[in-house]
């Protein structure tokens, strides 16, 4: 029945503005004969050609002042304090005017005998039934508001988020959520009452209230949550038997700030092992950046996409995307042709290793701003591919930096990682490599910055999409060592730093990202596993494979000679180089890559790279085994 009358009320309300006004003249009317029959206990005949001229006079005026409090635009369904607040304002003004009114026409033989009082009794039916008749619509329409079914909702943080979201879940006819309490540590709001839902405890007392009340899902409803506070919530939350967490994400990620039911989504790993969001000065990257013509090597890679998205959002007067990959390529100029539509995009398949192409790129375009992602950086996969590490990672990098020279590129932002320092990859040495070429080459008129930093969470081929995987089929997790550990950052946060230290790079330095502190691989495993719903070792087991080849157990974001200057931004630091660099040093690295074009063989590399890197421990070294110079 309730679904025909939602039917019947669907249809009509095309003609709402007819509708509405035309049934409250009805209600007005009524409103008026009980006002008298309240008054006077009974309605006497000497009084009806009274109401009958109250209703010819009062009555328009009535329907005329909720008109103009624009009460018949507002769909009833949600009614809300502010709809409730103007009906008392119309109210309240009838009252006055029907007051007026009476003394007006007091000397009309009609209005002999009128009763003062009936003028407030009319004001406080018309204010409680037209305010009732409104709730009792979107009563009708939001039966959760009334304690209907609905998932059971624990909301983490009586805040101005948290109070959104309960409304969110009231009012939306898409809501499947019904809000039972908040809990908050905050003492002073403990016993609080928000649009109906009690903040009954702190977040200590969540297994208990999710044992007494039912609760089929928590949700965290604290944009400015630290990662520390994500995890103690979540310890908490651990204790009970709730399996489905969510979390409502910092307000800077909801461009309107206001909370919908579509911003909620589940606890990442990022949440629980992320930093405090950083502070970039957009002014200052927008000032190399905005209405300059920039080319992003390596960009369909995980840096590479992120790259251009946070670029295009600084309006480039064009967007050179270069990659060897067709099938990545093709989507990031997808995505960024759908978002920025204004950016001018260029698509270009190339290799960074073909001098013809790469400079056709830069005769045609003539990018001002150069930033060179391409790179090879699996380590396991690049100690059997060596030849390709220093093609691509040296070679790659040495053409793109030639030509930026020669082509007056302003500024080349070079990407590279904490696996260049002491390495002990060839991966990390071929970066140290590139690292050292660009600052022989920097000089006035294009400037050589790199940036270095350490693994990005979520980045293709890192831990973080493995383990999904891992745990998504059921299967072990797999580490090479209980101790490994891993600098981590989000791509965002990466990009973000990396944008910003171009802005604040002279030239010939290479910047060092904080990373803040090191976390063990194992911490992770486990509370991915945990963020599933699932046990560590008795849902999914955690298997140690043994380390691989070229891998540290811990990784180094300076070498100890090398130190760091501070800069004007707290997460930007400059590692004092130590290399003995030059003109030699620049033969020797052409050497290098002549000698590797011609099939050179993996011991030769080696040597080659240990001259030119003296810090690199290569397996062989490491196992008493021992290189021969080559030059």
């Amino acid at each position: 029945m309730r679904k025909n009358i939602g039917l019947i009320i669907d249809k009509g309300r095309r003609y709402k503005r007819i509708l509405v006004p035309s049934g409250e003249v009805i209600f007005f009317v009524g409103i008026l004969v009980l006002s008298y029959w309240l008054r006077l206990g009974s309605l006497d005949e000497r009084y009806v050609p009274q109401i009958a001229f109250l209703t010819a006079t009062v009555v328009p005026i009535k329907i005329i002042l909720f008109w103009l409090f624009r009460l018949y635009h507002i769909s009833f369904r949600f009614t809300s304090l502010y709809e409730i607040i103007e009906v008392l304002k119309a109210s309240s003004i009838f009252a006055l005017l029907f007051s007026l009114t009476s003394l007006v026409f007091k000397d009309i033989h009609y209005m002999h005998g009128f009763p003062r009082s009936v003028i407030f009794i009319d004001f406080m039916l018309t204010f409680i039934i037209s305010s009732g008749l409104r709730l009792a619509f979107r009563l009708f329409y939001f039966p959760q508001l009334r304690g209907g079914k609905g998932r059971r909702v624990l909301i983490v943080g009586a805040g101005a988020a948290g109070e959104q979201l309960v409304r969110e879940m009231q009012t939306s006819p898409l809501s499947n959520y019904k809000p039972v309490a908040f809990v908050d540590d905050d003492m002073s709001k403990r016993g609080s009452i928000i649009r109906g839902v009690r903040v009954v405890n702190g977040k200590e007392g969540i297994p208990e209230i999710v044992k007494g009340m039912g609760i089929d899902e928590i949700i965290v409803a604290i944009p400015s949550a630290s990662p520390a506070q994500l995890r103690s919530i979540m310890g908490c939350v651990r204790e009970s038997e709730v399996k489905n967490v969510k979390i409502l994400p910092g307000l800077s990620h909801i461009l309107t700030g206001k909370v919908t039911l579509g911003d909620i989504r589940g606890i990442t790993v990022e949440d629980l092992l992320g930093r405090e969001p950083v502070k970039i000065e957009l002014e200052k990257i927008a000032s190399y950046l905005t209405g300059k013509r920039i080319l992003v090597t390596g960009a369909g890679g995980s840096i590479g996409s992120e790259l251009c998205r946070q670029l295009a959002s600084f309006t480039p007067s064009s967007l050179i995307m270069v990659d060897i990959g067709e099938t990545e390529l093709f989507y990031i100029d997808r995505e960024i042709k759908e978002k920025f539509d204004r950016v001018p995009v260029v698509p270009i398949i190339s290799d960074v290793k073909d001098m013809i192409s790469m400079g056709n790129i830069f005769l045609r375009y003539s990018p001002q701003v150069v930033f060179h992602a391409a790179a090879y950086k699996h380590v396991p996969l690049m100690e059997t591919n060596m030849r390709e590490a220093v093609l691509n990672n040296i070679e790659g990098t040495r053409i793109t930096a030639h030509l930026s020279a020669k082509y007056n590129v302003e500024k080349f932002i070079f990407i590279s990682t904490d696996k260049a320092i002491n390495p002990t990859s060839v991966m990390g040495a071929t970066k140290r490599v590139a690292e050292n070429l660009l600052r022989c080459w920097d000089n006035e008129k294009c400037r050589f910055i790199s940036v270095r930093f350490g693994n990005v969470l979520e980045s293709r081929g890192s831990v973080v999409p493995i383990f999904k995987e891992q745990i998504k089929n059921g299967r072990p997790i797999t580490i090479t060592h209980p101790e490994m550990e891993r600098y981590l950052m989000s791509i965002t946060e990466a990009v973000q730093l990396v944008l910003q230290a171009g802005a604040i790079g002279k030239g010939g330095e290479v910047f060092v990202l904080d990373m803040g502190k090191p976390v063990k691989i194992l911490d992770l495993a486990r509370e991915m596993i945990r963020l599933s719903g699932l046990e560590p070792g008795k849902d999914i087991p955690i298997v140690f494979t043994g380390k691989r080849p070229g891998e540290k157990l811990f990784e180094e974001l300076l070498t100890a000679e090398e130190g760091t200057l501070a800069t004007k931004h707290e997460k930007i630091f400059i590692a004092r180089g130590t290399d003995n660099l030059g003109a030699e040093y620049i033969k020797k690295v052409e050497s290098l890559i002549d000698a590797t074009r011609n099939s050179i063989e993996n011991e030769n590399i080696i040597a080659f790279l240990k001259e030119l890197v003296p810090t690199y421990q290569p397996e062989s070294i490491r196992n008493g085994k021992g290189n021969g110079s080559v030059f």
